[in-house]
């Protein structure tokens, strides 16, 4: 019995022993950041503690196995809530976003907002984003597939010529420990007139080694490239004190056709890594991203100056405008000075998305996320684009790819627009304040503007799309113009709308008291009556023509006394008068809601007299008027 007591006790001290090696190895091997080997022995321990929980989350989020992560940060969080860093509810957030469940994932991320006491924009929900940010797309993106993508990691693509140099796996060999893949090498694939990747081939053997080497950026001539690589010493990877290889950047010059003078940057460092080179639309400013000491977040985008006598400045980091507290890594600079990063620290649609953000004398705007036409719920990274041609790449293990991860190429919308200035017929004189109104062709009103001091209008239109564009001005006639886009390139209009005043266009149209008004001979009424006379009848046909003519026109019809008689009296004798000539005009088809009758009695003489007894009959007889004053 003592001997059966003795071999159990034996037993059960070599399993303790075996554990707690077998957790030492797991804890060295995430440490390494080797995470796949560390979550299969950690997998294997019969009691997940905090520790362990934590760190088989973190062993599936680094490498984007976002339903594996979720289900781990769910139960630690499940259990540790009270204790746990902040950053696993960021996580948490993250992974449930990877997994499509955003309203979750809202939850969480207000959690870490709330125990990180931030004053963020992160409050927004995600689906909420979704909308807003998808009805401000200004010029959408088309994304596409390329053909040179393999079954495993292809990312970081870099102009260069009329080819692209991007990082892959595709090659057999060690593999490395983070994610059990090959290590990277640089590869060149040639641009199709369309855009596609083809004919990809190893880009150097001087610069491809043992090590990872990827995300490249070339000087315009194409003799200069800085790229990413392992820290490399005498041939071996080199390595900081807890045997971890951080990446450099290096830099190559281009002799006789073969990448030589390969060189690290002297601001490389072994404990951290420098990683992602972008150069500046000048070429005289280096973006990269670093964890260096001074980091805001756990990578950082920072900028240093290369010197004309090829040294370099100290390196800056960018600031909190472009820094969070999380991951900013793989700047890209347009030729127009607009940076291109990718985040999981500003909100957006989960893991890595694609940000811009405008360069303005060391300063940054706002970042903008390049929506949901571009960016997925998990990494997507690695932007590059021409914006002259409007086409570009980028990278993203968003699902239904060739690898792990993939290269896609965009194109954007392009915009097509109806463009002139408005001007006078008869003088050509710019009409500044004239309303232009773009309608469709069912005479809807798409969009209108009051055009400035250039008098110049534009709107957006459609291809294969009929349209009607119009000049309104007070005191002119309306001018449209129909027209109609094809689908073959005759899209762009350019349309010059001359308006012509009413008082140019007819003789009866004069400016008379101040007032522009349609002239005709004097029209009577029967002494206290205001039913329309025969005489008074055809003289308003006048009136009635130039209206049929100009549909848009709007008179007032003001109806004067003299001064002779009650105040009173001749206020409502002038209304129904007024009245009178209103109802016969419409009555020969004229709309009402193109005339306005206003009686002003004897408030508006013409001339001294305002007083009975003082004038003659003839000067009496001047105020005695019905006067049609155009409004519009």
């Amino acid at each position: 019995m003592k001997n059966i007591l003795f071999t159990l006790l034996m037993l059960l001290f070599s399993t303790q022993i075996l554990v707690a090696q077998n957790l030492k190895r797991a804890n060295h091997l995430f440490e390494k950041r080797n995470y796949i080997a560390a979550a299969e022995l950690l997998m294997n321990e019969d009691v997940k503690s905090k520790d362990i929980q934590q760190k088989l989350g973190d062993c599936y989020y680094f490498n984007t196995q976002m339903k594996e992560a979720s289900t781990w940060y769910k139960k630690l969080i499940n259990n540790y809530e009270n204790t746990i860093e902040p950053t696993y509810f960021y996580r948490y957030s993250q992974a449930l976003k990877g997994i499509n469940k955003f309203n979750e994932a809202d939850k969480w991320l207000q959690k870490y907002n709330e125990k990180k006491q931030l004053k963020s924009n992160n409050t927004i929900e995600t689906l909420q984003f979704f909308e807003s940010l998808n009805s401000g797309i200004d010029r959408p993106y088309v994304v596409h597939t390329v053909a040179t993508n393999s079954s495993g990691s292809d990312f970081g693509p870099a102009f260069y010529g009329d080819s692209i140099v991007f990082s892959s796996t595709r090659n057999s060999g060690e593999l490395y420990d983070w994610n059990h893949q090959p290590y990277l090498d640089l590869f060149q694939a040639q641009k199709t007139a369309t855009g596609d990747l083809l004919n990809t081939a190893p880009f150097s053997s001087n610069i491809n080694t043992k090590m990872h080497e990827s995300n490249v950026t070339f000087t315009k001539d194409g003799k200069t490239m800085y790229f990413t690589r392992n820290n490399f010493i005498n041939g071996k990877k080199g390595r900081d004190s807890n045997k971890i290889s951080h990446l450099k950047i290096y830099k190559s010059e281009l002799i006789n056709n073969k990448w030589t003078n390969i060189t690290e940057l002297p601001f490389n460092f072994d404990n951290y890594s420098i990683e992602h080179p972008a150069l500046s639309s000048d070429e005289k400013q280096l973006y990269f991203a670093s964890d260096m000491p001074g980091s805001i977040g756990s990578f950082d985008i920072f900028v240093v100056e290369i010197n004309q006598n090829g040294t370099y400045g100290l390196p800056k980091n960018l600031g909190a405008t472009i820094n969070t507290e999380q991951r900013e890594q793989f700047p890209f600079v347009s030729s127009t000075n607009n940076l291109y990063f990718a985040s999981d620290g500003h909100f957006g649609l989960g893991g890595l998305d694609i940000f811009k953000s405008k360069i303005s004398n060391e300063n940054y705007s706002k970042p903008l996320n390049l929506s949901d036409k571009i960016n997925s719920n998990l990494d997507d990274f690695s932007f590059i684009i021409n914006e002259e041609t409007e086409t570009g790449y980028f990278s993203s293990n968003r699902k239904g790819g060739a690898g792990d991860d993939d290269i896609y190429r965009f194109t954007q919308v392009k915009k097509y627009y109806v463009k002139g200035v408005v001007q006078n017929k008869n003088n050509s004189k710019l009409l500044p304040g004239t309303l232009v109104t773009l309608f469709d062709e069912k005479n809807n009103t798409i969009a209108e503007m009051i055009v400035s001091d250039d008098a110049a209008y534009s709107f957006e239109i459609k291809n294969n799309t009929n349209y009607k564009v119009r000049g309104s001005r007070k005191l002119f006639s309306p001018y449209d113009v129909e027209f109609s886009t094809d689908n073959s390139g005759n899209i762009n209009k350019n349309i010059l709308l001359s308006l012509e005043s009413y008082e140019d266009a007819e003789k009866k149209v004069v400016e008379e008291n101040g007032k522009i008004q349609i002239k005709i001979n004097p029209i009577y009424f029967d002494f206290n009556k205001w039913n329309i006379r025969s005489d008074a009848a055809i003289e308003l046909e006048n009136i009635i023509s130039i209206m049929k003519k100009y549909p848009a026109m709007v008179i007032e019809i003001g109806a004067h006394t003299d001064c002779r008689g009650p105040e009173e009296y001749n206020l409502n004798l002038s209304h129904k008068r007024a009245k009178a000539v209103l109802d016969y005009i419409t009555s020969q088809g004229i709309p009402t809601t193109n005339l306005k009758s206003v009686g002003y009695g004897e408030m508006q003489p013409l001339n001294h007299c305002v007083k009975e007894g003082i004038c003659t009959e003839d000067e009496y007889d001047i105020n005695r008027r019905c006067e049609f004053v155009i409004l519009n």
